[in-house]
């Protein structure tokens, strides 16, 4: 399943950024962020590293064939953050539209990882 994704996502040289805010959805972007880099689906980034111009992540990013970012929520500061710094974002997932209200408990609930990783996969496989 993982070598369909990165054929779909048309690179092995994916970065993934996400979210990683303070409520539920955050957190959420970042695990599902995790369990793509683990299944070879792409690269983990710091996001934060881009809004700080950290000249290592910069190139990381610009050596990147695609940029994928995954938001929380609709105010899409991974996304905001990417182009901001000049890059193009090929594909933004926003956690929330996902079905995942965004609430301030931190922890995740059950299945929930497992439900958004899910839905992602079904993204990514249909480009």
């Amino acid at each position: 399943m993982a070598d369909e994704t990165k054929c779909s996502c048309g690179s092995a040289n994916v970065a993934i950024f996400p979210c990683v805010g303070a409520a539920n959805v955050g957190q959420l972007s970042n695990k599902v962020a995790i369990e793509l880099e683990k299944q070879g689906i792409g690269n983990l980034m710091c996001t934060v590293g881009i809004g700080a111009r950290a000249p290592g992540l910069m190139k990381s990013a610009e050596a990147s064939d695609r940029i994928i970012t995954i938001d929380g929520c609709p105010v899409s500061c991974a996304t905001k953050t990417l182009e901001l710094a000049g890059f193009k974002v090929d594909r933004q997932i926003v956690v929330s539209e996902l079905g995942i209200k965004k609430t301030k408990d931190r922890d995740p609930k059950d299945g929930e990882v497992a439900e958004v990783m899910g839905k992602v996969m079904e993204i990514l496989q249909s480009e």
